[in-house]
């Protein structure tokens, strides 16, 4: 019997720190050629992420006994469709480990100079061993460590945050002189920005990935979901826009570690190296949040007969440790095939098909929505029809952003999961889909 360990506190700071990961720590650099554009792209981010959160708050309540996502969408759009969904999803966290780790290593090089003996790869893989072996000690050890890592990340924000403004507001005429200098100029630019801001937001949805383990899901899920979104969204709007103040355009387009830069702006040169260390400490606390996220997805599947049963078996403390291994084992191949030069440029399009993979779980959630509605019109709020509307309006949007290669890996993911989901069910027939009862 599975237990349900994570509370309210724990299921935030599992959003809170997915989603906080290494994103937030480029995303000045990497908008800053986009300008003014950064920032109504990150309004339509933010809207479309508050519409999917709502998504995912109503789906919770409704479901409350249900193992996340995949039970939503099987029970409204039917379970080959949740499959590919959720195999498309699948696949996207096991490449975010490696991602995670690959950029934490940077950081913690610069952090720990001594730590350049070790050949990258080594780092790489010993960090992404070191959180299998955390959530190998159960759920419960991982939420924690999620907790701590949580309040630490949020120490450099809070220093840009605090300080930038006063900086900022102490002599406004040296800070305005670097508003950047490309305009808003239409759609395209904001929609590029907006592709880059989305990849920085995914995991807001972890909190319902994690619903089999959670207390009191009905209230918890829907809770965590909305406060961490808010939460995430607040923080970084103001670090993008404090730091197209403080620095300016070409220098911070250029900078390789952007809030070292932002740092040595505000306190003088020499300070961002510790700011590098509270990036390490961000990033890992993603890779431990991500590996929870994607070993109990993995259960999940395993559960509905749809992975291999060993997939979800578990050890004494209660993990998934086959399917821990094998996650371990996969992102181990992808993180030393990063190493490799001829893959170099194949990795990196993996990290944008990352964002396309999360497309097809979001459009199957707003239709979900839909179908709930049509079903039984007086089980939901009138108002969940603008959050649905507004849900499937920026997954399109998603999904004209990220480009037309990355669109068609994502169709490729799905359909390469098919011949596993007919190979599962033709020795495990699906049982019966029972529709939530009318309220």
């Amino acid at each position: 019997m599975k237990t349900r360990e994570l509370g309210l506190t724990m299921c935030t700071a599992l959003v809170v720190g997915n989603t906080i990961g290494m994103g937030i720590f480029m995303q000045p650099a990497a908008l800053a050629p986009y300008g003014l554009n950064a920032l109504t792209g990150w309004v339509a981010v933010i809207i479309g992420c508050a519409c999917l959160a709502l998504i995912f708050a109503a789906l919770a309540r409704k479901f409350p006994q249900a193992d996340g996502p995949f039970d939503y969408v099987r029970t409204t759009l039917g379970e080959p469709t949740a499959f590919a969904a959720m195999w498309c999803y699948w696949i996207s966290t096991v490449v975010t480990l490696p991602t995670l780790a690959v950029g934490v290593v940077g950081y913690f090089i610069s952090v720990f100079p001594v730590s350049q003996a070790l050949p990258p790869a080594v780092l790489t893989v010993a960090f992404m061993w070191l959180f299998v072996g955390v959530n190998l000690l159960g759920v419960k050890s991982g939420g924690r460590v999620q907790v701590i890592t949580s309040l630490l990340k949020i120490v450099p924000l809070v220093l840009v945050m605090v300080l930038g403004p006063i900086a900022i507001l102490a002599e406004p005429a040296t800070y305005t002189a670097n508003l950047p200098a490309t305009p808003p100029v239409g759609l395209q630019p904001s929609m590029a920005a907006a592709t880059i801001a989305l990849y920085a937001m995914l995991g807001f949805e972890s909190a319902t990935v994690a619903a089999g383990r959670a207390r009191d899901p009905e209230r918890t899920i829907p809770r965590a979901t909305l406060i961490g979104t808010l939460v995430v969204s607040i923080i970084y709007v103001a670090i993008v826009a404090i730091s197209m103040l403080l620095v300016p355009q070409a220098t911070l387009a250029t900078a390789d570690a952007p809030f070292v830069t932002i740092t040595d702006s505000l306190l003088g040169a020499g300070y961002g190296r510790w700011i590098a260390l509270f990036v390490v400490i961000s990033g890992l606390g993603c890779l431990n949040g991500w590996t929870l996220l994607v070993a109990e997805l993995a259960r999940t599947l395993a559960i509905k007969k749809l992975m291999p049963e060993a997939m979800g078996r578990t050890n004494r403390f209660g993990a998934p440790w086959i399917g821990l291994l094998v996650i371990g084992a996969l992102a181990t191949f992808i993180g030393l095939m990063n190493y490799s030069d001829s893959l170099v440029a194949g990795f990196t399009l993996l990290s944008v098909i990352v964002t396309a993979a999360n497309l097809p779980l979001y459009l199957c959630i707003a239709l979900a929505l839909f179908v709930l509605r049509r079903r039984d019109p007086a089980s939901l709020p009138p108002a969940l029809w603008l959050a649905g509307a507004g849900g499937l309006a920026f997954t399109a949007f998603a999904f004209v952003g990220v480009g037309k290669e990355p669109f068609l890996w994502a169709l490729a993911l799905a359909a390469a999961g098919l011949p596993v989901y007919f190979l599962m069910r033709k020795s495990h027939p699906a049982p019966a889909v029972v529709a939530p009862p009318r309220t």
